[in-house]
């Protein structure tokens, strides 16, 4: 099982700025874009080391353009989130859905209809 790595408040905060956008965005930009709209006050060299850390955690593409670098990511939000559930699944509850559902409910009672819709749910994997 593939596991990722874990990122900071302020790389997930890149990396949410960079799904909303959808298209590849230069570090010039990024750096507008934090100073002014999230008021930030980070030297290029500050934001040059979270999206060297995002590329190495192999949370970025990078590419050169010009005389910059332009920045995407490698997976979709969606995708990500997908692998940090399972990466906790299998961390927290040695993979099990169970032991997770367990966890979960403890003694609480499960209604008739959340069984039947979990039922439905893994019937159709």
């Amino acid at each position: 099982m593939e596991r990722i790595q874990g990122i900071s408040d302020t790389e997930m905060e890149i990396m949410e700025y960079l799904w909303k956008r959808g298209e590849a965005v230069s570090t010039v930009d990024l750096l507008a874009y934090f100073n002014s709209e999230r008021n930030k006050s980070w030297k290029l060299q500050t934001l040059s080391t979270f999206l060297a850390r995002l590329s190495n955690k192999g949370f970025l593409k990078s590419e050169t353009r010009g005389r910059g670098t332009a920045h995407q990511p490698a997976f979709s939000q969606e995708e990500y989130h997908r692998l940090k559930a399972k990466s906790i699944l299998e961390i927290m509850y040695e993979g099990s859905i169970k032991n997770f559902f367990a966890a979960l409910y403890g003694d609480k009672k499960l209604s008739k209809e959340e069984i039947a819709e979990l039922k439905q749910w893994l019937s159709e994997r």
